[in-house]
């Protein structure tokens, strides 16, 4: 199977669980890249959309590319009913977008799923001069460290998946520098060696709480850890969920979204 392809096999589950940006995220990129109903837009890998509807209301004529067959069917569903709403079930890497060109182009945590000397030539090529590319992702650690030392015991003895997400990364890029997406100033890096200008950082701060059951629910919408079997996958979530009740039954996550934006000269 292509890993690229494994958040298609729960898209309900994916929907239920993957985190939603914050609104002051989207104010800051619909100003920044001046988004309204006379421009255009696309969303590489959007998912079940927990990035679109914010950009979707100014108005834009908004297309989206999405790998999985069972997340586009899924996005078609959900986003019917705006009349600026495409989608195309295809690789971002080979489809040919012809002479469409964008004045923004953005990805929610999928962008480092393609090939980087690949993506970000084909992403300048498709932006219009002064267009805005912009990724975000986000970095989540418990509010308690004693808790997180101790879910990662647990990783440590029991989390073996099929697929490691960091080494399919690095094989990914084997031919450039490794980069993690998250880290801001490699990410910036990245992005001049492209030739974007503008290059800025920014960063917004949620906080979510889940249940045991819940956040096991959570993270099994992970990459690595869908990929995880038996008799890991037991053993891990009974780890899991046994450490959480000790501390009470509850795990309370600071999210840092990061939101980096770039323009094409």
């Amino acid at each position: 199977m292509d890993f690229r392809k494994i958040f298609d096999t729960i898209p309900e589950e994916f929907d239920k669980w993957r985190p939603r940006y914050c609104d002051e995220l989207f104010i800051d990129l619909i100003e920044y890249s001046k988004l309204n109903q006379n421009k255009t837009a696309l969303e590489i890998g959007p998912g079940t959309g927990q990035a679109t509807e914010p950009i979707l209301k100014t108005g834009c004529s908004y297309l989206a590319i999405e790998l999985g067959e069972n997340l586009a069917a899924f996005m078609q569903n959900k986003y019917k009913c705006y009349d600026n709403f495409q989608l195309v079930n295809d690789d971002f890497e080979t489809y040919d977008f012809g002479r469409d060109k964008f004045d923004l182009v953005y990805s929610a945590a999928t962008f480092q799923w393609i090939k980087r000397e690949i993506g970000y030539p084909k992403l300048k090529n498709i932006l219009k001069s002064g267009g805005t590319y912009a990724y975000f992702a986000t970095a989540t650690g418990s509010r308690i460290p004693a808790l997180d030392d101790k879910i990662q015991e647990v990783y440590a003895e029991y989390f073996r998946p099929e697929t490691d997400y960091r080494e399919y990364m690095n094989q990914q890029n084997e031919h450039s520098q490794k980069v993690d997406p998250i880290q801001a100033g490699n990410q910036e890096e990245v992005l001049e060696r492209y030739g974007f200008v503008d290059i800025e950082c920014r960063h917004y701060n949620k906080i979510r709480e889940f249940s045991a059951d819940d956040y096991i629910s959570y993270k099994f919408t992970h990459a690595d850890h869908i990929s995880l079997k038996e008799p890991y996958k037991s053993k891990f979530t009974e780890g899991i969920k046994k450490i959480i009740l000790n501390y009470g039954g509850k795990v309370t996550l600071d999210d840092d979204i990061i939101l980096y934006l770039a323009r094409k000269p």
